[in-house]
């Protein structure tokens, strides 16, 4: 099997589309001032809330978790919430994960770790 190479504008588009997706067509946003996230360590069971400012980290077991910006529908701020985030490996020096998480569809931009989920439950708001 070959190797498959994606030239650099397809995985920009990639990343475009990802973030589209992460706002609805309409929808306007509104910043909020942090971001409350929940990690699970799916050896121990443990579960963690995380509330992060932006541009803050928190370390979750070997990973840490650092949120960007976190964005809420103005209209209806319960009804979603969209984080976005690095989550990196502090033992290997990877990123795991550098995007939009959307808190009502979790799968749709996952953190893909054999040990680690971490998703968003919502906003901060003033």
């Amino acid at each position: 099997m070959k190797p498959v190479f994606v030239p650099l504008a397809a995985a920009l588009l990639a990343a475009q589309a990802v973030a589209v997706l992460a706002q609805p067509a309409g929808v306007q946003t509104t910043h909020g001032n942090g971001a409350v996230l929940r990690a699970l360590d799916k050896v121990s069971s443990n579960i963690t809330d995380l509330q992060l400012a932006p541009g803050e980290a928190a370390e979750v077991g070997r990973l840490t978790v650092r949120l960007g910006e976190c964005r809420y529908p103005t209209e209806d701020p319960n009804s979603d919430a969209y984080a976005q985030m690095v989550i990196t490996d502090r033992s290997s020096g990877a990123t795991l994960f550098d995007g939009w998480m959307i808190a009502s569809s979790p799968a749709l931009s996952a953190l893909d770790d054999a040990r680690y989920d971490v998703w968003v439950l919502g906003c901060q708001r003033a």
